[in-house]
């Protein structure tokens, strides 16, 4: 880590700032050249805890950039993580309310629900799959708190500033039919997503590390040295398999999984 303990606080009350008052602050990259991965995730957890000081409660685990597209264009080799909260989490075919974000976006993914405490190191797709209850078709509603393109110097938002800003995530919807994790070959569970009628992107869930439940794995085996696991009843999003949806106040989002249902919000 190259940032100063302050260094780290600053930034995570910033965030905080940016997201209560829907005003995107510059790149901590800009701000911070040397600023590293490790850097990035203290100032996360920094941020998070300001939340749960708050009130809030922690009630699972994102995971992103899981395509091998993704991680080389951000020059990176692993997935990143974010913290879910219980106030992110929105009711299948219910309102979101536009006020509260800055740009939203939103992913089609599947989402494990954990039955069994699953702890790292050498977490294992088989793990993972015996330590789960449920898996569900899942919406996940992105922002950034962080500007995507620096308004000075032009320079695009990095890995470091995305993993700071809770891996980008916003919200999470559940729907659809649960599946249970040796019902189906999860890697052919794919969706049809619709805004407003318009289909806009479709892909499969083997997009995701080539089988979802290896993403989980991965997250397991990353939190452990920080004497983390992931808990029975905990949420974890595997991680998209399909380009972020562009949303605007007024529009509906529809994830279409075929035999697994169907999964929406609209955006008030």
């Amino acid at each position: 880590m190259t940032l100063s303990n302050d260094d780290i606080q600053s930034c995570a009350n910033r965030l905080h700032q940016a997201e209560k008052t829907r005003t995107q602050i510059r790149q901590l990259s800009q701000d911070y050249p040397s600023i590293t991965i490790e850097d990035s995730y203290a100032i996360q957890k920094a941020w998070i805890d300001l939340k749960l000081a708050e009130g809030r409660i922690v009630k699972g685990h994102k995971i992103g950039l899981t395509s091998k597209a993704m991680q080389s264009a951000l020059n990176i080799d692993e997935p990143d993580s974010g913290v879910l909260l219980d106030d992110m989490f929105f009711a299948d075919g219910g309102l979101v309310p536009s006020d509260r974000f800055i740009a939203t976006r939103v992913e089609a993914e599947l989402a494990f629900i954990m039955s069994k405490r699953l702890v790292g190191p050498d977490c294992t797709m088989f793990d993972v799959l015996n330590a789960t209850d449920f898996v569900v078709p899942a919406l996940e509603i992105l922002d950034t708190r962080i500007e995507r393109v620096d308004r000075e110097n032009k320079a695009t938002r990095r890995i470091f500033d995305t993993i700071a800003d809770n891996a980008a995530n916003a919200g999470i919807v559940l729907g659809g039919r649960p599946i249970r994790p040796l019902e189906a070959d999860l890697r052919w569970i794919g969706a049809l997503c619709f805004r407003n009628g318009q289909l806009e992107e479709t892909g499969l869930a083997a997009g995701v590390l080539n089988h979802p439940a290896t993403a989980v794995a991965w997250l397991a085996n990353k939190i452990a040295p920080l004497g983390l696991a992931l808990e029975p009843g905990q949420v974890v999003l595997a991680g998209s398999f399909i380009r972020p949806i562009e949303t605007r106040k007024g529009d509906t989002i529809q994830a279409d999984y075929g035999a697994y249902g169907s999964v929406s919000c609209y955006f008030a």
